[in-house]
């Protein structure tokens, strides 16, 4: 019976357009027993009050001079608007068994709703509604902002409705009989409540197989199932009717947070689904910037006006839909099969979002389809998600099966070519091992022994120079003022100089089969076997005038270097180690500094 009513309700709202005229009398609803639900776009007037000034009086005298107009296609959808709007309509009537009615505004975020009952003897009374009052200023507590008419036999009834409001403005205008409403939200709970149970079903179904599975894919999934059930949950009322009925504020900031957190989870599901790191890294890092973008918003939101908060969330909702679907085209292309199911579960679900939020933009009329698409089609690829996580995680496995299997045969006839193929790599590593090793003994700048390898060679050079009686002596070798080029020329110069250096103090070491290598920054260390104190000095000299005979071309430029040098010879008799050593040349090459650079100094005093 409900059915039927509304398909003569909507005939006889058909036959009255078909037969309006202009005259001011023709505006009016006449009620009758057998129509217990009026849609009342057909008869309704509208008046856009941008600074939102007008009171009762004005609005009244604004429709006495015909200021108001019919509904622009009997759409009331007018997106984010500025201002109020005024809406008119005239009810009479018919029906003595019922003398009052319930007026709905089935538009569940409405801010500030003025009803205000103008009755022939005179009498106006003003109800007030929406969201930004307490849950339980209703009328009847319902999801819909409602209020109760009383309206007398065979009277007219002028009807005003002021709505003012942060969000968008739609006014679709419904009048029940309390019978009529109560049938019809026991259909709407009960096609809500088989939504939500849809939700809550595929929520543990796949809750289940995330504690079992331990695949990211579910919990991203379980994300975003929770939070557009959230978003859906605020947008139709219902959180404000069941979860912060108390809260107005909470009710205006839920909408844009709710948004945000649900874009969050479809970007996380849609990178982790697709493999976008690994199948597109570019949309893997636009899907990051994304969601940055939303968790940004979000927090944004708590502080923004609604006004702003909620136009922008909405219209980046389409970017965030329609780039997760640009995302499941080239995943699919690429060859990746269960991207195929995610691209319709997502085509399903950009349909109902699509066109969810054309009419929060007045760009759609509002009608089953545009307001109940986006339960629909977010039903459908939620389904179709499950499934398609089933169909990925099936595939994954088989292809893991596939691989073992392949590489289980492969070992079986292979075992023999691959320890061959092991002997050679062994080979080669050996190899590679004995260049790595010899590369690691060499500085990358000079080419010189590095300090450690000279560490390595010293000690069985001065062990076999005791066993055989002979000295060795050992040169510490700075290069003076080198800062000066660094800091003046650039390290590149530097570099220069020091490969430069390098060269001139391996040839000049070259006939007396000595250990050289580069100590650290612009200091050198040579180790001489079988040279005395007298060899010694005349090497050093050597090595000295090298260094002085010509310029360093170096940068475009030539660059006079200088060495000072301390030495220190090691007797057959003497038995120290390499840092003694070593500690007994740097405090020669000290002096040599302090005496003017670019002379040889001794650890021991040359005799006169």
């Amino acid at each position: 019976m409900g059915w039927l009513c509304r398909v003569r309700c909507i005939l006889f709202a058909l036959a009255v357009v078909l037969a309006s005229g202009n005259a001011r009398a023709e505006r009016g609803v006449d009620l009758q027993p057998d129509l217990p639900i009026v849609h009342l776009a057909p008869w309704t007037h509208y008046f856009h009050d941008t600074g939102a000034v007008a009171d009762f009086d004005s609005a009244r005298a604004a429709f006495d001079t015909e200021r108001f107009q019919p509904l622009p296609s009997q759409n009331p959808s007018f997106g984010f608007k500025e201002g109020a709007f005024w809406f008119h309509v005239r009810l009479t009537n018919h029906d003595p068994m019922e003398p009052r009615w319930l007026l709905v505004q089935q538009y569940a975020l409405s801010d500030h709703i003025d009803v205000y009952a103008s009755y022939a003897d005179g009498r106006v009374v003003h109800r007030i509604g929406g969201d930004a009052l307490a849950f339980n200023a209703r009328s009847i507590r319902y999801r819909h902002p409602n209020f109760m008419l009383d309206l007398p036999v065979d009277q007219p009834v002028d009807v005003f409705v002021r709505v003012q409001s942060q969000s968008s403005m739609q006014v679709p205008l419904v009048l029940y009989t309390p019978s009529a409403f109560t049938e019809m939200s026991r259909d709407a709970q009960f096609a809500m409540g088989l939504y939500y149970g849809i939700l809550m079903a595929l929520f543990f179904y796949n809750l289940v197989l995330w504690q079992s599975l331990r695949d990211s894919s579910y919990g991203w999934y379980l994300l975003h199932v929770t939070a557009f059930g959230l978003v859906l949950f605020t947008l139709n009322g219902l959180g404000y009717e069941y979860l912060w009925p108390a809260s107005p504020w909470l009710q205006d900031r839920s909408v844009p947070l709710s948004i945000c957190l649900a874009q969050i989870g479809m970007q996380q599901f849609a990178r982790s689904f697709l493999g976008l790191k690994v199948r597109w890294p570019l949309g893997d890092r636009v899907g990051l910037a994304m969601i940055a973008f939303f968790v940004a918003w979000g927090i944004a939101s708590v502080f923004l006006p609604y006004r702003i908060a909620t136009p922008v969330a909405s219209l980046a909702v389409f970017a965030s839909i329609v780039w997760i679907a640009l995302e499941a085209v080239v995943v699919t292309r690429s060859g990746y099969r269960p991207a195929r199911l995610f691209l319709l579960a997502w085509g399903m679900f950009l349909l109902g979002t699509g066109m969810f939020a054309a009419v929060a933009f007045a760009q759609l009329p509002k009608s089953f389809m545009t307001d109940y698409g986006v339960q629909i089609g977010s039903a459908l690829e939620m389904l179709l998600l499950s499934v398609a996580l089933g169909y990925r995680y099936s595939s994954l496995r088989n292809e893991n099966e596939r691989v073992v299997r392949e590489a289980k045969e492969q070992l079986e006839h292979k075992v023999e070519q691959r320890t061959s193929e092991l002997s050679n790599a062994l080979a080669q590593l050996g190899d590679a091992h004995a260049r790595l090793r010899e590369s690691s003994q060499r500085d990358g700048l000079t080419g010189l022994h590095t300090r450690m390898h000279f560490h390595e060679r010293f000690a069985p050079l001065t062990a076999y120079a005791r066993e055989h009686r002979h000295p060795v002596t050992l040169l510490m070798i700075d290069l003076d003022h080198f800062k000066h080029i660094n800091d003046e020329y650039g390290h590149l110069v530097g570099d220069e100089c020091l490969r430069w250096a390098a060269h001139v103090i391996g040839q000049a070491l070259r006939p007396h089969n000595a250990l050289l290598a580069r100590f650290g920054g612009e200091e050198f260390v040579a180790a001489l076997p079988g040279k005395d104190l007298v060899e010694g000095l005349a090497t050093a000299e050597a090595i000295r005038a090298a260094l002085n005979t010509a310029p360093c071309e170096a940068g475009g430029r030539s660059l006079p270097l200088s060495a000072s040098i301390g030495m220190h010879v090691l007797e057959t008799h003497m038995q120290c180690t390499i840092e003694t050593a070593l500690q007994m040349a740097d405090e020669a090459l000290y002096r040599a500094k302090a005496e003017g650079r670019n002379c040889i100094r001794t650890s021991t005093p040359r005799a006169a």
